[in-house]
C-alpha cells in the first residue's frame, strides 16, 4: 500500500514529467546565483523604502506612509515574480 505522499508525487510526474527530473551542478549553481542576486535587489529596495517610510512617520503623514508601504509589497513582489521566472527559464534549459 502506497503513502499519500508516495500517491501524490506520482500523480504530479504524470501532470508534470519535468518537475521530478533532477537539475545540473550547473543549473544549481546557477539557481543559487539567481537567488543571491534578486536576495540582493530585494533588500536594497527595501532599505531604500524603509528609509523613506521612517520619514513619512517622522512627518506624521499617514497617507504616504500607507502608500510606501504598499509599494514595499508590489516591489517585493514584482521582484519574487522576476526571480521564479529566471529560474524557471534556468530550470527549462
Amino acid at each position: 500500500m502506497k503513502s499519500a505522499y508516495e500517491l501524490a508525487m506520482e500523480r504530479l510526474e504524470q501532470s508534470d514529467p519535468s518537475a521530478t527530473s533532477s537539475l545540473s551542478a550547473e543549473q544549481k549553481a546557477k539557481l543559487a546565483e539567481i537567488d543571491q542576486l534578486y536576495q540582493g535587489k530585494l533588500a536594497e529596495r527595501e532599505i531604500f523604502l524603509q528609509q523613506k517610510l521612517e520619514e513619512a512617520l517622522a512627518g506624521r503623514n499617514r497617507s504616504e506612509a500607507e502608500q510606501i508601504r504598499a509599494q514595499i509589497a508590489s516591489e517585493r513582489a514584482r521582484l519574487e515574480e522576476e526571480r521564479e521566472d529566471e529560474k524557471n527559464r534556468v530550470r527549462e534549459a
